[in-house]
Parts: C-alpha cells; sequence; structure tokens
C-alpha cells in the first residue's frame, strides 16, 4: 500500500509539473530553456554573489617588501628608470618622492606632476589600481619577499645575468661543450645562494640557465611549442622569428647607460638578415622583445588542439558524448577565450605588485651600481660574489666597463622588476593550458633547431609530455627576459607561480556556471625544484 501511494502521488506530481509548464512556456513564448527569466536572473545573480563573497572571505595579504626603499635613503635599490638621475645615475629625491606620493593616492592629477628625466614615459603604474569581475582581486595576491640588494642571492642572480649577456649567441645544442657555458656553470656552482636547478647540488651545462620546474630538464632548452609549426586557421605558421644580429650588445658604454636611465632616445637594432628558428639565448630574447602578451600561450593552444581528443583532459564532459561535442563551453572556442582572459588579469596583479609593493630595480641599474662602485666613482653595499665574479672580470675585458650587455637598445621597460609581467602571463596561460589538455600526453613527432637556426630536425631523446613542455614554455618566455638582461631569475619564478595562482581563482569562479555534468578542473602546480 505504501509503494502505491507513492508512486500514485508521484504520477499526480508528473502531471502537475507537466500542465505547469505548458502554462510556463506559454508565458516564455518561444524561449525553450528549463528556467523562467526571473529564475535564471535570480541564478546568475546567485553566482555571482557567491564568487564575490568567497573572494571576500579569502585571507587578507601580508604585503612585505624587502625593506630596501627604507634601508637606502638615496634609493639605490629601488627602481627609477625614466626619471631624472645625478651622473652616477642615482634618482633626483624629489622626483622620487613625487613618483611615491602618486603610488599612494592614486591621485591623476598628481601622476601628471612626476617628473621625467627624458621622453619615455613610465609604464602604466595605474594599472596597479584597477579591479576585475572575476578571479581574486589583484591586490589579495601575495609574492614571497625578493632578495636585498646586499645579499649573497641577488649576488648570484647578477652573475646570472652577467653570464647569460656573455652566452647569448652560443647555440643551446651546444652548451655542453663551449668553454663559456662549461664556465658559467662552474662559477653558478660556486657560488652560496645560487638559486638555479642542479643535479646533486651542482650547476651543470644541462641545467645551466633552464627553469625550475621538472618539465624544465628533459630534453631540449627550448619547448616543442615554441618550435612546432602552429595551425593558424586556414594557415600555418612556421616559427622562424625575425632574430638580431650576433655579437650586437647595448648599453655597454656608460653615456648610452646614463641617457637611457634617464629616459633618453635610443639606437636602432641591428637585424640578421635571416629568420631563424629559436636556436640560442640571443634568438630567445629577441621573441620575448616583439610577443605580444599571450602569444605563446595561444600558440601552444592552437597545437594542442591539432593533437586530436588523446591530448584532451580526460574530465572533459564531452569526450564520451554520443550526441553532443564541446565548442562555446569545453571546445576551442572555452579555451581560447580563457587564455587570453587571463593574460590581462595577471598583469593587472602584477602592476600591483610592482608599482605598489616592491619597486625593485632592474640588473641594468645595478650593473650601474657595479661600474661605479669598482671604477671608484662611488660605493655601495654589494654582497661580495657580485664583485669577485669571472663573468665581471669578462666582461670588462670585451666591453671596458663593467656594465651588463644589453640585448635590446632601450634596455629595459620602464616599469619595476619584480615579478616579470612575461611570466605571470605565461604562468597563467599554462595554467589554463593545463586544465583542459592532457598533461600526460606525449607530443608527437618532436624537434629540435639545428645549431644554424635555419631549419629542424627530429629530437630523438626522452619522451615530452604537454605537461612538461608547457611548464618549460613558460620558463622559456619568463627567464628569456633574463637572457635579455632585463630581468633576474626570482622576476620570472615567482612570476610564473603568481599567474598559475591568478589562472587557478579565475577557473574556479568559472567551474560554477557550467551546465555540464563536470567532476571540475584538475592540473600539476608549478613545482619547484630545489
Amino acid at each position: 500500500m505504501w509503494k502505491k501511494i507513492i508512486k500514485q502521488g508521484d504520477n499526480m506530481g508528473r502531471r502537475n509539473r507537466r500542465k505547469r509548464r505548458r502554462k510556463e512556456n506559454h508565458e516564455k513564448g518561444c524561449y525553450a530553456g528549463p528556467l523562467r527569466a526571473e529564475e535564471r536572473s535570480r541564478k546568475a545573480y546567485d553566482i555571482r554573489y557567491q564568487a564575490a563573497v568567497d573572494q571576500r572571505n579569502a585571507p587578507l595579504p601580508d604585503h612585505k617588501c624587502n625593506g630596501d626603499e627604507s634601508l637606502y635613503p638615496d634609493k639605490i635599490a629601488n627602481f627609477s628608470k625614466g626619471l631624472p638621475h645625478n651622473p652616477l645615475g642615482e634618482v633626483d629625491l624629489k622626483a622620487y618622492k613625487l613618483y611615491l606620493k602618486a603610488l599612494s593616492n592614486g591621485r591623476v592629477s598628481d601622476f601628471d606632476l612626476i617628473p621625467l628625466g627624458g621622453s619615455a614615459k613610465l609604464a602604466n603604474p595605474q594599472a596597479a589600481y584597477a579591479f576585475d569581475f572575476i578571479g581574486a582581486d589583484s591586490h589579495k595576491m601575495n609574492l614571497p619577499i625578493p632578495p636585498t640588494f646586499n645579499s649573497a642571492w641577488q649576488a648570484g642572480e647578477m652573475v646570472e645575468v652577467y653570464w647569460r649577456a656573455l652566452t647569448r649567441d652560443v647555440p643551446f645544442s651546444e652548451f655542453s661543450s663551449n668553454p663559456l657555458t662549461k664556465a658559467a656553470a662552474c662559477e653558478l656552482s660556486g657560488l652560496s645562494d645560487y638559486r638555479g636547478p642542479k643535479v646533486k647540488g651542482t650547476v651543470t651545462t644541462g641545467t645551466l640557465f633552464r627553469g625550475n620546474t621538472p618539465g624544465d630538464l628533459t630534453g631540449p632548452y627550448i619547448s616543442q611549442f615554441l618550435w612546432k609549426d602552429i595551425p593558424f586557421g586556414a594557415k600555418t605558421i612556421t616559427q622562424k622569428y625575425r632574430t638580431t644580429t650576433a655579437g650586437t650588445n647595448h648599453l655597454t658604454s656608460y653615456d648610452d647607460w646614463l641617457n637611457i636611465q634617464n629616459g633618453g632616445p635610443s639606437e636602432a637594432s641591428l637585424y640578421d638578415s635571416e629568420a631563424r628558428y629559436i636556436r640560442n639565448g640571443r634568438d630567445l630574447a629577441e621573441y620575448v622583445h616583439h610577443d605580444f602578451s599571450y602569444q605563446g600561450s595561444l600558440s601552444a593552444c592552437l597545437i594542442l588542439q591539432s593533437f586530436g581528443n588523446e591530448a584532451i583532459d580526460q574530465a572533459n564532459p564531452y569526450l564520451d558524448s554520443a550526441t553532443e561535442g564541446g565548442f562555446v563551453t569545453f571546445g576551442a572556442a572555452h579555451i581560447l577565450d580563457l587564455v587570453s582572459k587571463v593574460a590581462c588579469i595577471a598583469l593587472k596583479a602584477a602592476w600591483c605588485q610592482k608599482f605598489l609593493i616592491h619597486r625593485r630595480l632592474r640588473p641594468e641599474e645595478f650593473g650601474g651600481r657595479i661600474h661605479n662602485h669598482l671604477t671608484g666613482n662611488s660605493s655601495y653595499p654589494f654582497h661580495h660574489e657580485a664583485l669577485e665574479s669571472q663573468a665581471l672580470r669578462k666582461t670588462f675585458k670585451q666591453f671596458g666597463t663593467y656594465l651588463l650587455p644589453m640585448a635590446y637598445p632601450e634596455g629595459c621597460p620602464t616599469h619595476p622588476a619584480y615579478p616579470a609581467g612575461h611570466a605571470c602571463i605565461a604562468g597563467a596561460g599554462i595554467t589554463v593550458l593545463k586544465a583542459f589538455f592532457n598533461e600526460s600526453f606525449i607530443i608527437p613527432d618532436p624537434v629540435e633547431a639545428k645549431t644554424d637556426g635555419l631549419s629542424l630536425k627530429s629530437y630523438e631523446g626522452n619522451p615530452l609530455t604537454i605537461g612538461g613542455e608547457l611548464n618549460k614554455l613558460a620558463s622559456n618566455i619568463a627567464l628569456g627576459r633574463d637572457t635579455a638582461g632585463v630581468h633576474w631569475r626570482s622576476d620570472g619564478i615567482e612570476g610564473l607561480k603568481l599567474g598559475e595562482s591568478i589562472a587557478i581563482e579565475i577557473l574556479k569562479d568559472y567551474s560554477k556556471t557550467y551546465n555540464e555534468s563536470f567532476a571540475g578542473f584538475s592540473l600539476t602546480n608549478l613545482m619547484v625544484l630545489p
């Protein structure tokens, strides 16, 4: 009897629901969706509201800097490019005070009062205040404290960028045999606080200048996603790029260096007559000189989509569907949109850290301090390893100054170093890609550039996976800026992790918006090697 009553009640319920739907459908006109307009509006509001509540309730960060700005009254340890400087390249303190005042209060009128030393403008400091409607607010993200000016850690990072400059023209495929890269690995191994990847505590030519994730140490230095052809709609893009002439370096004369610190005009680059596949540090530095913000992630996304269903993450709800395929959700349009969307949001988080918290100086500024110290024009509190470097001696012998040889004639951009914007974009982009694609999928037909960069050859080494090569792509983009001389290793490593955190927060918000039966995104974090 009890079962029968339940069944009758259920039948009556179904009849009532059918009557109600017929009435609602009449009221909705042509609309066939399951929710009335009022219900849909309420649900959309609830999703947005709950996402906002979750972000509001997230722990507040404790934004700490390394203390150098307070420790050194003359601001020798902080970024000041574009402001007026004295003959030592030290910033005009009145100008720096006005710069800090504008950053502290955010008033547009105060930004207009910042004195400039030349024609170069500051790179969009007001972006640090911008809000977004998805993911975590840029000001709720946190970064570790970067190295201090006088630390062994900072010295190690400076010695590395000198070696990167000296070895820009050495093909990556010749790192194991070239005397310069051997010397670089040996010196970096002996530093007391160098934090690049090592094997059994030693920097080798196989770990030299690489990133700090497991994928970075497998296979060639350059990621497959910077070598393989890119399917681009009805066209295929061959990844040969314009590069600069071998042996070309900039800002190695003191007058040129000081002019650039003041925001003065720069000379033009000299370009190779041949486009080449990326085969050395010079080529990589030039790629990250002219790439648009999420170019690397976009290229990787297009390549990944050509690998077929086995390369798709197994949680994708359409992999096993007999009647549907993903497109607007869980398909090409969805992934491409997110790869672009996370890029600018990651930059806003980077700009907050750069301008409002750390204001870390760039390697080219640090190189000017070293030059003036060693030539007796001033005295600065360096760690001794920054001054005793073999790379520094080689730089002086080749160029006649201790200035850092730069890949770009304009030197670094006019925004502070920490974290690297390229790294934040790359970290965010590859996180999206790892969420949608199968990280363990082995990349078919891997390649590597020949020594002259004019063609590719088959790569015959250990298997290369999507996850590993995406990590490597992110490191190539982040640390390629170090090879240009415009960033430190910690700018790149921490920038990658910040970008990853931004993307994860965005993916979490979006995971509440889908109609499909979806278990959620999963991916492997950017684990850092010791």
